[in-house]
């Protein structure tokens, strides 16, 4: 018989996004917190005859949010700051919520700009929710257990 504690997985549809401290309802979908480091080959000549690896700089990649279109212009004028030469950047979060919808993680950007906002794809053929989807371009992010 286990004796441990049960750790089930959270469920990932149970998330919110928050800018500037705000949450942003109604996304569908969030994708991108991932986190890269440069990998340094590196030897001096006394070493053994192979690399060493050292860590170089780090990168991450946009996210990528996606959401039912509505009257909301916010993402279209954030993204507008860019196009006109003011870039706007802010910070915000990605928490994930338990099934009680208590914060459990987040995961939170600093700097942020949405680098590509994307339509619509419109479609007379279908009843699917017409879709915006925004990428936002980061300069660090941080994970903390809530």
């Amino acid at each position: 018989m286990a004796t441990g504690e049960r750790l089930d997985p959270y469920m990932q549809f149970n998330f919110l996004v928050q800018i500037d401290g705000v949450v942003r309802a109604g996304f569908t979908e969030v994708g991108g917190l991932t986190t890269e480091q440069e990998i340094i080959d590196y030897r001096e000549g006394s070493d053994p005859p192979f690399m060493k690896k050292i860590p170089g700089l780090q990168t991450y990649t946009p996210l990528s949010l996606k959401r039912g279109w509505t009257q909301d212009e916010d993402f279209w004028l954030w993204r507008k700051t860019t196009l006109d030469g003011q870039t706007e950047r802010r910070a915000g979060s990605i928490v994930l919520l338990d099934e009680g919808r208590a914060p459990v993680i987040r995961w939170n950007f600093t700097e942020g700009w949405i680098s590509k906002w994307e339509g619509p794809a419109l479609n007379s053929t279908t009843n699917e929710a017409a879709i915006e989807s925004v990428e936002i371009t980061y300069e660090q992010l941080v994970m903390e257990l809530a």
